[in-house]
């Protein structure tokens, strides 16, 4: 009986090592999955793009996932009716893409992309969840302008900013702390504070980092988000300067008024053409923190070439904007901007005649007048119209594309070829009818007198054919007992004496014409 404990004990042990092991393998097995799962997990990425229509939107995110590597004919069309759909046409729109690497093997991110066209207030419950401690330092705020408009940039400009400040400031605690966090995260860059300047060895004589200080107008008025404007349609720049007389102090002044706003923001700026190759998507891959791991892409600015600027952001300063063209106010234009953006958002309204009706302002502290005043819209500017067409006549005609052309003739064409089949069809059929010569008819005018020879003379059928509807006549008058003029019938008879007289006349001194010779 003393045996059986023993037996108990090591029956207990046997049972207890396999439970051991198998939590064993659990926690082991749970680990790797877990590290396997966390190495798939795609980084989650977002834009928030505001401004633009339907179609200015896809345009954009079009351009920023365009394929520009030497294989992109076939990498398309691989990946063809593979995109997904865009939801952009009811308030706030949504869709996504996938970032792919220089091999288009691999996927280095996923893109949440939440749009957005009007700077309505009643749209802002509608952006305030989309910003969590855990989204904000993976989000970049897209504002887009097109220039077609230029003379409402800032006025369009003003109310997203007054819209994103209204919605960031209702934030919770923790969400302001990580903005605080990112945004400093980002002057530190233009400081010198980033860990690659720090690993380099920039330090100073007392053992701390190289810093450099901020320059006036530069992060003061910082939104907690990362932003980036972005103006499409920079090939209508060549058109704003051929058909409406614009010149090189317009665009300067449109470059300087922007850049010095962006500044105070520490936004990037960058213009953009459909179609031609740009930075675009080496911009906002690099402000989202998403980068190759096959080749490094270098961001350079541009700010020669007036249709491919590109100004990065924590690149610009007040000296750089000043060179560009004496005389413009930055001092101003940003202090002017900094007191109008603390108002609370409006719905934007877009006056019929900004630029006229700036004109008229008494205050002139604005910097959406001082833009306005400048930067208006040329086609409803009549200062520089032609006296002849002074009465309320255009001076410029609006044209459209061959294509558009060409369409509108075909149905115009097709509409006059309906109507003329109409028209005919409702019209009787013409029957042809013979009408008698006579020597008033049309025909005797063409052709003439109508002659031949007989035997050697020759004759006049209409003469003769007159001759025999006189005799005829006579004939019916005396059957009829109608009496004729003696004088008529005596020339007739005359008439008649004379005809065959010359037919049995011959002409002297040979045969006749058209008979054969003896």
């Amino acid at each position: 009986m003393s045996s059986s404990p023993n037996r108990g004990s090591k029956a207990a042990g046997m049972n207890s090592r396999p439970t051991s092991k198998d939590g064993s393998k659990k926690n082991i097995w749970s680990s790797l999955l877990d590290s396997a799962a966390n190495g798939k997990r795609l980084p989650e990425k977002n834009l928030l793009i505001l401004g633009g229509t339907p179609e200015t939107q896809r345009e954009f995110l079009e351009t920023l996932c365009a394929d520009t590597s030497a294989d992109s004919s076939l990498v398309n069309e691989k990946r063809k009716g593979k995109t997904p759909p865009i939801a952009n046409h009811f308030a706030l729109g949504y869709t996504y893409r996938d970032v792919l690497d220089t091999d288009q093997e691999d996927t280095l991110a996923r893109v949440s992309a939440y749009l957005l066209s009007e700077p309505s207030p009643s749209f802002a419950p509608l952006i305030k969840p989309l910003l969590t401690p855990q989204s904000v330092p993976e989000t970049l705020v897209v504002i887009l302008m097109d220039w077609s408009d230029p003379w409402t940039w800032i006025r369009r400009l003003r109310e997203w900013v007054r819209l994103l400040r209204s919605v960031l400031v209702s934030l919770d605690d923790d969400t302001k702390i990580v903005m605080e966090e990112t945004m400093a995260e980002w002057r530190d860059r233009k400081r010198g504070l980033d860990a690659s300047s720090a690993a380099a060895g920039g330090m100073s004589n007392s053992g701390g980092p190289v810093t450099i200080p901020l320059g006036p107008g530069e992060w003061d008025e910082s939104l907690g988000i990362p932003m980036c404007v972005v103006c499409q349609g920079a090939d209508k720049i060549e058109k704003l300067e051929k058909d409406h007389g614009w010149h090189e102090e317009q665009f300067d002044f449109i470059l300087q008024f922007l850049r010095t706003i962006l500044l105070k923001h520490g936004a990037s700026l960058i213009y953009t053409t459909p179609f031609l190759a740009n930075s675009l998507q080496s911009l906002i891959h690099s402000s989202l923190g998403i980068h190759s791991l096959l080749k490094r892409q270098s961001l350079k600015h541009n700010v020669i070439d007036r249709d491919k600027i590109l100004v990065p952001a924590n690149w610009d300063s007040w000296g750089k904007i000043r060179i560009i063209r004496e005389g413009f106010d930055m001092e101003g234009v940003s202090t002017a901007w900094s007191i109008e953006i603390q108002d609370a958002p409006e719905p934007l309204e877009l006056p019929a005649n900004a630029g006229r009706q700036a004109e008229n302002a008494d205050d002139g502290t604005s910097a959406v007048t001082v833009f306005e005043q400048t930067i208006y819209d040329p086609k409803r500017d009549t200062s520089i119209a032609h006296p002849a067409t002074s009465n309320g006549g255009k001076i410029e005609v609006e044209t459209s594309d061959m294509q558009g052309f060409l369409t509108k003739q075909v149905e115009l064409l097709e509409q006059l070829r309906a109507e003329d089949d109409k028209e005919r069809a409702s019209q009787p059929t013409p029957q042809l009818e013979m009408s008698p010569i006579d020597d008033q008819g049309k025909v005797n005018e063409h052709i003439g007198p109508v002659q031949f020879n007989m035997g050697g003379i020759q004759v006049d059928a209409d003469d003769m054919l007159k001759k025999l509807k006189d005799r005829e006549a006579n004939r019916a008058h005396k059957k009829e007992g109608i009496p004729t003029n003696p004088g008529d019938e005596k020339a007739h008879n005359q008439a008649l004496a004379n005809f065959f007289a010359g037919l049995v006349k011959k002409p002297a001194g040979g045969s006749p014409r058209g008979s054969p010779s003896a």
